[in-house]
This record gives structure tokens, C-alpha cells and sequence, in this order.
């Protein structure tokens, strides 16, 4: 059912490529105005769901509605959808502004139009000084936003972003992250990234489908699919996570490292739970509840954090740069019961 009438929906996708399944039974709702992400590794499917959306692959089964028209069959140049590729896909021997308006000029819209709409792209990402210019006199990130000019200006309902930052230097990444974010924002369109990168899934988001295997295994806010991983495979593709495996007995969590405390029993007697490196407490004495005795293995330096590896575990924690440990330091960590979440495995 669909309760989204200006969004996006589908139901029931499913993609085969010879023996191999590469979209499974994906069902999914996108509200408009949403900047959702598509998550995973290279190969879940993911890329292919995109390009379903977008009608450059056709699905063996299912729908795909937006704004409650099933456009399904359409072919993909008649859907208000356009799509920034990992490339550009920029033309070399057109100049910024040319590059922008072809798809206006291939649809025949009067000149006087194109040229608006075309400032009007250019202004609103900052490119309004280099019409002229050619891509490759541009830079990376410049380049980027031109492919987003060009897609933006076709002023379609829903924009396809096809890991369209993964050719970009760490610094220039994290930065148009959050351009790119801002300008959804003032936008209000349905944005839909494609990405293997976690941290930048959960910097631009406002929900998240994880996708492994062609199926979507959890979906939701950043915070609620960081926060509360559903399974292993969730808590330790979005970041990093410690997984303890043990028995629960007699409304107590046994670990190889110690006996804990839950907030909430979980429906197994043996199974994984996780806790977050951030989420764990160094201590001189030992805490109240869940206290591990540990003593230090090793120490990265990031920067901005410490990486500290504890045994028995081999258990991560990650702590500030004011603290100073040293390796064969022997401390209390505690991993506080609220803190600790239960895995459905």
C-alpha cells in the first residue's frame, strides 16, 4: 500500500542475471523530499536496483510507482528521473554552460528557457564564473557539481546519485558530502545515492536500506541503523563493533571475557551481542556493573582518537587523545548494560 502518493515506491523487484539472483524480492518506500541511501559492498545489488529506478534495466518482476503513476514500463528518457554517474559522464569538447544544457537542447526547450535555467544551475552551485570552461579545466570537485548541474536542471522529481564522490581525495569526499546534503536540503527534491561508504551514508541520509546479497536486511534513520544493528553483518559493515558470542542463563550473558548484564533478555539462549568501540568506558575502578578487567595489546594513533585493543578479547575500545595508556596498562572497561545490543543470531 502506498502512503506516499509524491513519493517513490517499489514492490516486489526482482533481478536475475543467469544463476544469479541479484536483486531479491525488494520492497521499498521513498517519501519525496527524502535523501535515502542505498548501502553495501560492491556486488549486493544495489547499483542494479538504481538502474531499475532510473528504467536503464529492466526488472523480471514488480512495480515501480512514482507519484502514483506505475511507470514500471516506462522507458527510462519518458521518467522525471535523471541520474549523476560515478564518472560525470561529462563531454570533453563542450564547455561548462553546453554540458549543463543538452539535455534542454534535446528536448527541444526555447533558448531563452535554456539559458535561464542553465544560470540558474550554475548560480545555485557555484560554478556561475566558469560557463566557459571545459572539464577538464575544472577539478575534481568542480567537475562534480557540474554533473549535478546538468541533471538538476532537467528538473526532475526524483535525482539518482550512482556513487557519484567515490573519484574524489578524502578531504574533497568529506566536503561535498556535505554540500551535497545542504543543497537537498534547500532543494527539497528526492535525492537516492548509491555508495559503499559507510560514513558517508550516515553524514547525508535521512534513512538507510543496508543491502547484502540483493535483499535489503535493515532500513531506517542513521542513527537507528547505527545504533541498533539488526545482525553481524549491519554492526560491523556500518562502522566498527565489538561482537561478543556467549548463553544466557538465568537472566545473565556469559562471554569468554565475563558475565553481563542486559537491558533487554534476548529471544535465544545462545547468541551475539554487540557494543560500539566509543561506547565502552575506561576506568581506573571497577564500575558498578559489567566490569572487565583488561589489560592494553595495542594502540593506534588517528588523530582525533586513540584505537585501543584490550585482553582477554580481543576487545576495541576507542577513547580521546587526552587520555594517555600505554601497551601492558591493566584497567577496568565497562561495557554498561544500555549499551550492549542484542543481535537476531
Amino acid at each position: 500500500m502506498i502512503t506516499d502518493k509524491k513519493g517513490l515506491y517499489l514492490s516486489g523487484i526482482n533481478k536475475t542475471y543467469g544463476q544469479v539472483e541479484a536483486v531479491k524480492d525488494v520492497t521499498l518506500e521513498i517519501k519525496s523530499g527524502e535523501f535515502f541511501t542505498l548501502l553495501g559492498p560492491s556486488g549486493c545489488g544495489k547499483t542494479t536496483l538504481l538502474r531499475m529506478i532510473a528504467g536503464l534495466e529492466l526488472q523480471d518482476s514488480g512495480s515501480v510507482i512514482l507519484e502514483d503513476q506505475d511507470i514500471t514500463r516506462l522507458p527510462a528518457i519518458k521518467r522525471q528521473i535523471n541520474t549523476v554517474f560515478q564518472s560525470y559522464a561529462l563531454f570533453p569538447h563542450l564547455n561548462i554552460f553546453e554540458n549543463i544544457a543538452f539535455g534542454l537542447r534535446s528536448r527541444k526547450i526555447p533558448e531563452k528557457e535554456i539559458k535561464t535555467r542553465v544560470q540558474k544551475s550554475l548560480d545555485m552551485l557555484e560554478l556561475g564564473s566558469m560557463p566557459k570552461r571545459y572539464p577538464h579545466q575544472l577539478s575534481g570537485g568542480q567537475n562534480q557539481r557540474v554533473a549535478l548541474a546538468r541533471a538538476l536542471v532537467n528538473e526532475p522529481k526524483v535525482l539518482l546519485l550512482d556513487e557519484p564522490m567515490s573519484a574524489l581525495d578524502a578531504k574533497l569526499r568529506a566536503q561535498v558530502q556535505v554540500e551535497l546534503r545542504r543543497l537537498q536540503q534547500k532543494l527539497g527534491q528526492t535525492f537516492i545515492l548509491v555508495t559503499h561508504d559507510q560514513d558517508e551514508a550516515l553524514v547525508v541520509s535521512d534513512r538507510i536500506a543496508v543491502m547484502k546479497d540483493g535483499e535489503i536486511i535493515q532500513f531506517g534513520t542513521p542513527e537507528e541503523v547505527y545504533d541498533f544493528p539488526k545482525n553481524k553483518f549491519v554492526a560491523e559493515f556500518l562502522g566498527a563493533a565489538n561482537l561478543l558470542a556467549g548463553r544466557f542463563h538465568d537472566g545473565v550473558f556469559h562471554t569468554d571475557i565475563g558475565p553481563l548484564d542486559l537491558d533487554v533478555p534476548p529471544p535465544w539462549e545462545h547468541g551475539v551481542i554487540a557494543i560500539r568501540p566509543e561506547w565502552i568506558n575506561v576506568l581506573d575502578t571497577k564500575p558498578d556493573k559489567n566490569g572487565i578487567r583488561a589489560k592494553v595489546s595495542e594502540i593506534i594513533y588517528r588523530g582525533t582518537n586513540r584505537d585501543l585493543w584490550f585482553e582477554p578479547g580481543p576487545i576495541r575500545v576507542r577513547s580521546s587523545t587526552y587520555k594517555h595508556f600505554k601497551i601492558g596498562d591493566e584497567l577496568w572497561l565497562e561495557l554498561a548494560p544500555k549499551e550492549l545490543v542484542v543481535l537476531n543470531e
